[in-house]
């Protein structure tokens, strides 16, 4: 119970500290709203339940690094209870004889969770700051020569510190003004073990003494807050109300790749893609408050992995620091002076980015740092024509002949020339059950049509009734999305579904994943909407059907282990088919380290296939490939056409003799 004084003097202090947070608070607020775009409230309705459960049990944060996150976890649900904690505290000091939820049943079982989770806090958070500022993991930090704000990297360490600080000073003396309050009243609490622990060594106090603790305990950790507040929106403790802000608002998509398309006809819009911050989406601008700065997203990164110049963390780490300490301008109306390139990351760190989104998979409060680096190669193609050099052959591939190998249309069925099974054309089979998008790959590169022929022979092998689109297929545009040429890929797109409404496939299958990602997520913003499946899928459904016989035995491919595509698996969730095909195929399959959602990307995606990799410690396909070897595999198996070419070279680079071939080909062999 306060003094009036004191009660007098809490209330000017709350006052004074919510004066100067809403003044934070605000100017956040105005920052978030210079962004393009806003909010669809409606999805805040729709997500509520999955936001609040993501938010209670940390989903997202358990998939990697299981000992920290547990200690993150302990103080997370402690300052989740300790909203109601100190609730409590402030009416039972301000209202005489007052207990907080009553001394029945409720009110012990408050206490206990109270007792307990303090305890957990105090545990979780000491660790947390022993394995930052004493173990020092290099995980937390990027490496020397990473472009960061002048005032991050020492930065971090400071606003890890007072977040620390504070947190154990906060909760440490609310549990001991608790101990102090025990010790005042008869020494123990059953329902308070912990407290009532340490209440012990205040047995021989008097009740000044004890009373003079109690008040002092009280002041310290409510005053830490009241404290704290003003700083809190320049702190990274302020994820904890955007990550949940994230979860509710950010934008719909059908895949973690999806890319909002931009709007050529409107000749109001002068600016395409992101050169400065207000180029940004709103929900990116968000992202900077919501960063966690844990780096998860760096540590599963390819590029930085393989020492480019990239890291999606310094990306995000960067926003906020630009917001926090040069982030007027954009607060106040005006047009921010610096570039993107000046502020966020270097022009070799944009083009090294695979696409591959394990930064966006495994960022646990939501942000989505590969597409800031996306709209960045917006900016530079469509505003600056400013991309790799190489990139221009692709591009004029897929502007004169719709493909970025740059052969003839009339070449596209050229693959079939002596295949001993039939490949009908749509003209041929215009009601077909089936639309087999053979893409650019499979129709042009050598390596890549033994997939297709292979293929051919497994749909004829099942009695599918299916057609191709011969010389009328093209491009999906997926690597000038990627590469940044917007206005390419729109041209494409626009022209593909066209055909494609005109053709009115039923459903179609593609062996390319990211032909896949393009028809099935990104077309049906220029009103193509279509069934489409992978060719691992099609074949599950044909072997689970019994329409596929395969021979005893099946193939011969000795220790097998699955390449995921990072636009099969990680992209557009298909993990189970490829390995259900290939263990009926005969493989005995061995997983390597990073499978599943959390494989490591081939190196040729986001058109890196057509561009030199950047420079860097080790080649991205090299590292991936060798995680194979490591593992003893002797078949390789993949299921695109970019990973097969990517592990292939792999192959022949490091001289290996492991095998590498596509899902199509281990069906084709193993055929009876």
């Amino acid at each position: 119970m306060l003094t009036w004084i004191e009660k007098l003097l809490f209330l000017i202090a709350v006052g004074v500290s919510l004066y100067y947070t809403w003044q934070g608070v605000q100017r956040m607020i105005r920052i978030i709203g210079r962004g393009q775009g806003s909010p669809d409230w409606g999805l805040a309705k729709k997500r509520l339940w999955e936001a609040l459960l993501k938010t209670v049990t940390l989903r997202p944060t358990w998939r990697l690094r299981l000992g920290a996150t547990l200690f993150h976890a302990f103080v997370a649900w402690g300052f989740m209870y300790y909203a109601l904690v100190n609730l409590g505290d402030v009416l039972q000091a301000y209202i005489p004889h007052f207990v907080f939820l009553g001394e029945g049943t409720i009110g012990n079982l408050y206490r206990l969770g109270g007792d307990i989770l303090s305890v957990g806090v105090l545990v979780g958070m000491a660790a947390l700051m022993v394995r930052r500022y004493i173990i020092k993991p290099p995980e937390l930090l990027a490496r020397e020569g990473i472009f960061l704000h002048p005032k991050a990297r020492h930065g971090m360490q400071r606003d890890s510190a007072i977040v620390g600080a504070f947190i154990l000073l906060h909760v440490g003396f609310r549990f001991l003004g608790q101990s102090f309050q025990i010790a005042a009243h008869g020494g123990a609490d059953p329902w308070q073990p912990f407290a009532s622990l340490v209440a012990g060594i205040w047995s021989g106090w008097g009740e000044t003494a004890l009373a003079v603790g109690e008040h002092l305990s009280f002041w310290v950790a409510l005053g830490l807050i009241l404290a704290f507040l003003p700083y809190f929106p320049k702190s990274k403790h302020i994820h904890l109300f955007f990550a949940p802000l994230n979860f509710l608002l950010k934008p719909e998509r059908r895949s973690i790749g999806e890319l909002t398309p931009l709007d050529f006809d409107d000749e109001s819009i002068e600016q395409f893609g992101a050169s400065r911050l207000e180029d940004l989406g709103w929900e990116q601008l968000m992202d900077a408050y919501a960063c966690i700065m844990c780096s998860r997203c760096q540590e599963v990164c390819p590029a930085y992995n393989t020492g480019k110049a990239l890291s999606p963390s310094a990306l995000e780490i960067n926003k906020r620091y630009v917001l926090n300490y040069e982030g007027d301008a954009l607060a106040n109306g005006e047009e921010t002076e610096k570039t993107l390139l000046e502020l966020l990351l270097p022009e070799e760190a944009v083009w090294a980015c695979t696409a591959c989104g394990a930064c966006v998979d495994i960022c646990p409060v939501g942000n989505e740092p590969m597409r800031d680096i996306l709209d960045i190669r917006r900016g530079l193609v469509l505003m600056e024509n400013e991309f790799p050099s190489e990139l221009q052959t692709a591009f004029r591939g897929m502007e004169r002949t719709a493909n970025p190998w740059n052969i003839s249309p009339a070449e596209r069925l050229k693959w079939t020339e002596g295949l001993d099974v039939p490949v009908p054309t749509v003209e041929e089979k215009p009601d077909a059950e089936i639309l087999w998008w053979v893409g650019c790959a499979p129709a042009t590169d050598a390596r890549a049509q033994k997939t297709a022929r292979a293929f051919a022979k497994v749909l004829n092998a099942a009695g599918v009734n299916f057609a191709v689109l011969g010389e009328q297929e093209q491009c999906t545009g997926d690597s000038a999305r990627r590469a940044g040429n917007e206005y390419l890929f729109f041209e494409l797109a626009t022209a593909n579904v066209e055909m494609l409404n005109e053709v009115a496939p039923k459903r179609i299958v593609t062996t390319c994943p990211h032909c896949l990602h393009t028809i099935k997520n990104e077309y049906p913003a220029f009103g193509g909407e279509y069934e489409v499946v992978h060719h691992s899928e099609f074949i599950e459904e044909l072997l689970q059907k019994g329409q596929l016989k395969l021979k005893d035995g099946g193939a011969s491919l000795g220790k097998t282990t699955f390449h995921d595509p990072c636009y099969l698996g990680r992209h557009n969730d298909v993990v189970e088919a490829p390995r259900f095909v290939l263990q009926e195929s005969g493989a005995t399959l061995n997983e390597m380290p990073h499978h599943g959602k959390k494989s490591f990307c081939c190196g040729a995606g986001g058109a890196q296939m057509w561009k030199e990799e950047e420079e860097g410690t080790a080649r991205v396909n090299v590292t991936r490939f060798k995680e194979a070897q490591d593992i003893g595999a002797e078949t390789l198996a993949v299921g695109c056409p970019f990973c097969l070419t990517m592990m292939t070279d792999a192959s022949k680079e490091v001289g290996s003799e492991m095998q590498v071939l596509d899902i199509a080909e281990i069906v084709a062999e193993a055929l009876e």
